[in-house]
């Protein structure tokens, strides 16, 4: 399979990324507004959960612009993503409030639970790590904020045996 592509079998969030019609939408709507690259990555993004670098191939031969500034822009900002993420989208802190109160023993129990590092995901596509520098939940800290499906649930004042809880429930419901 290419890089980039998705065939029946993947378990990942992702969208067809070989199915341009909904970026052409989008790209309709943004192609002569100066300065919308960022939107017209964040609407691709959204329509396929990351930007492929057929995505990215796509937005460059349609706008012009070239690819190496598409990069450029994609991984400057930490919004963006270049690799498909699991169907849970886990986002620890790592913030001043949340490392002073064990945010790197609640990364270890993530990381030993899942078999993953911070930027990976899963073999099964399920979940994927991501540090972030605050969520802004610094009276709940340690806290993690999960996104599934557009659902957002954060978890707060986490502990060792609370963090291994809410990935065996999250699991369970998965497999429901």
């Amino acid at each position: 399979m290419q890089p980039g592509n998705r065939n029946d079998d993947c378990t990942c969030n992702c969208k067809n990324v070989n199915d341009f019609s909904g970026l052409d939408l989008i790209l309709s709507d943004y192609l002569h507004v100066p300065g919308s690259l960022i939107i017209i990555l964040q609407k691709a993004q959204n329509l396929y959960g990351y930007l492929s670098r057929d995505v990215i191939a796509h937005i460059a031969k349609t706008t012009g612009i070239t690819q190496a500034k598409i990069y450029g822009v994609a991984t400057f900002y930490t919004q963006f993503r270049l690799k498909p993420i699991g169907k849970h989208l886990i986002l620890l802190c790592q913030g001043t409030a949340c490392h002073v109160s064990g945010s790197k023993l609640i990364e270890d129990v993530v990381c030993k639970e899942l078999g993953i590092s911070d930027g990976e995901t899963t073999a099964d596509g399920l979940f994927t790590l991501n540090n972030v520098a605050c969520l802004g939940c610094c009276s709940l800290a340690p806290v993690m904020m999960v996104q599934s499906g557009g659902e957002d649930e954060t978890y707060g004042n986490l502990n060792k045996e609370s963090v291994k809880e809410i990935l065996k429930s999250i699991r369970h419901q998965g497999n429901v």
